[in-house]
């Protein structure tokens, strides 16, 4: 995925004396965040700038010489009686400045990190979603390989069953809904872009390192208002790093993590222009059933929209389903039709941007599952990322 960071987009500040705590008296520890102005400082943070030297499972961790980062799943999943779900779950990390302080105190925290958490109950045409944040320190948020690959923020946390990753374990629960699912990885990693160097416009730093884990095997349970759901289904896993990855004439974007079921998967994306254009740089990858991968320039597929919906909760007016058409020179070329499984998949009330993202149906020439993104029609994205 080309994945929204909605922490990155604005600075933050942890608020409760600074970056420490302040209450030693009651012995109970709290931590909050509030959204601030935007930050526009980008020195001495690195930016992907050339392509990277991947190292698995090491990169599965944090990045924090980077400005943000996060950690990005979404799943098409069902019961045995066929009920489907669709579930995101996002650990989004924010630094504070790039150089990491040793002040001596286990409170104070050089980086912000925040959750998107949402589950889609299609034949309850239902869409449940949460965001929290806390800073990154006492144990209250936090991303490590060491001795494993684990990202948590408070009780919502992902954590490797092995070594190297490739089965991993996600845990998370809110008013309404929980998820408590086992991620198993089925293919090689798929550097997007140029080997993982994903440019988001033609100047140079306007980019981010980007992975995907297209295709992992998913199971586990879904509970929505205490009915404990079995399911299971097919995940996708994105995984992002950058330092001021849009160019300024960016509205927003539209990105598509579409998972065939020819066994082939799809990532197309769209950012679209202020003025009315599409950003040329920025396009897709196809990956193939074997794990190999191809890039996809943005001139190789052609998004149409085919129908709309208007929010009632922000207003906006979104695109609800597309005509996606693909030419590479193969033998035959790839017209699909994508439809969300539900209209109303928006996160509204985030307190900084709001934004659609929700599972979508595949119909055409192949059938499947997979998940869209839609930024930038509640709030211009321009100067934001």
């Amino acid at each position: 995925m080309w994945r929204i960071g909605l922490l990155l987009v604005v600075g933050i500040v942890v608020v409760i004396g600074g970056f420490s705590l302040v209450d030693v008296g009651s012995g109970e520890v709290g931590a909050s965040a509030v959204f601030d102005s935007v930050e526009t400082d980008i020195n001495g943070f690195a930016r992907a700038i050339e392509p990277y030297d991947w190292q698995f499972p090491q990169d599965f961790g944090p990045h924090p010489n980077f400005q943000t980062e996060w950690w990005y799943y979404t799943g098409n999943l069902a019961d045995e009686a066929g009920r489907r779900f669709g579930y995101q779950f996002t650990i989004f990390r924010r630094a504070i400045t790039p150089v990491e302080t040793d002040t001596g105190s286990e409170w104070r925290a050089d980086q912000i990190y925040m959750a998107h958490f949402t589950v889609t109950d299609v034949r309850g045409d239902q869409f449940y979603h949460q965001q929290r944040f806390s800073r990154g320190a006492a144990e209250l948020a936090g991303a490590t390989t060491e001795p494993l690959y684990r990202v948590w923020l408070d009780d919502w946390q992902i954590l490797a069953q092995d070594d190297n990753a490739t089965v991993v374990a996600i845990k998370a629960v809110a008013d309404a809904v929980a998820v408590n699912l086992q991620l198993e990885q089925v293919k090689p990693v798929a550097l997007q872009g140029n080997q993982g160097l994903s440019a988001k416009s033609g100047e140079p730093g306007n980019a981010s390192y980007y992975y995907s884990l297209s295709r992992l095997l998913t199971t586990g349970t879904i509970t929505i208002h205490d009915t404990v759901y079995t399911v299971s289904g097919t995940s996708w896993k994105d995984h992002e790093f950058s330092t001021s990855a849009l160019g300024n004439a960016a509205q927003g974007w539209d990105w598509f993590g579409l998972q065939l079921d020819d066994d082939r998967e799809l990532m197309l994306g769209q950012i679209r222009l202020v003025d009315g254009g599409r950003q040329p740089e920025f396009g897709g990858l196809l990956v193939y059933p074997d794990g190999s991968t191809r890039k996809l320039e943005s001139s190789d597929f052609t998004l149409m929209v085919t129908d709309t919906w208007q929010s009632p909760h922000t207003g906006a007016t979104y695109p609800a389903g597309w005509q996606i058409s693909l030419d590479i020179g193969e033998a035959e070329p790839l017209d699909l039709t994508v439809t969300p499984l539900i209209s109303d998949q928006e996160l509204h009330g985030t307190g900084n941007v709001d934004y659609w993202e929700g599972a979508v149906r595949i119909s055409g020439d192949i059938t499947g599952y997979g998940y869209a993104e839609l930024t930038g029609y509640v709030n211009a994205m321009t100067g934001r990322f």
